[in-house]
């Protein structure tokens, strides 16, 4: 059974006439273009740690296949902005899953994308934990319920923007959480 012990984040954008050109460029930004990417679904693993990217990518091998959480979004249009974010909750009971959640939009500020995510991941542990709050309430109001509750120790996230180029060639940003043996 193979559970993750270890999560890092990483982010990256990429330019290119072609769009699956663009996501190869913003893997490599992002330094994780030599591996072969599973998608994973949002759950955080019970016990496991976060680490900085450095310490993560020291433990892979080129051509190794490894499982993420991956937020990626595209654009030819000039000027438009693009957001790619993944958030995280992270329950106070060490034992039970958190969340992990995959948010991409057009308009949004890197703040905005962040929080967005880190609000769907939190929301999505929140229900679960049986924390009581008004979804329609804003992200500050749930995050100082959360708090309050006790039940949710942290929430982050990792968020890539970027402008469409002006030459129209394919903008892509990515936000990944990798997950580790």
């Amino acid at each position: 059974m193979y559970v993750p012990t270890k999560m890092f984040f990483t982010k990256g954008v990429g330019h290119h006439k072609e769009k699956l050109a663009s996501f190869e460029m913003a893997l490599r930004n992002a330094g994780i273009a030599p591996f072969n990417i599973v998608e994973v679904s949002s759950i955080f693993p019970p016990g496991c740690r976060i680490i900085s990217y450095e310490e993560g990518i020291k433990e892979l091998k080129h051509g190794q296949i490894i499982h993420a959480v991956l937020s990626k979004n595209s654009t030819n249009e000039p000027h438009r902005l693009i957001a790619a974010s993944v958030g995280v909750s992270i329950p106070a009971d060490r034992t039970m899953y958190g969340y992990l959640s995959e948010h991409h939009s057009f308009g949004e500020t890197e703040q905005q994308a962040g929080d967005y995510a880190e609000d769907l991941a939190a929301t999505m542990l929140a229900t679960i934990l049986g924390v009581q709050f008004d979804p329609n309430s804003s992200y500050d109001e749930k995050k100082e319920i959360w708090r309050i509750s006790g039940k949710i120790v942290e929430t982050r996230s990792i968020t890539q923007v970027a402008v469409g180029a002006e030459d129209g060639l394919w903008t892509t940003v990515i936000a990944a959480a990798v997950l580790l043996p």
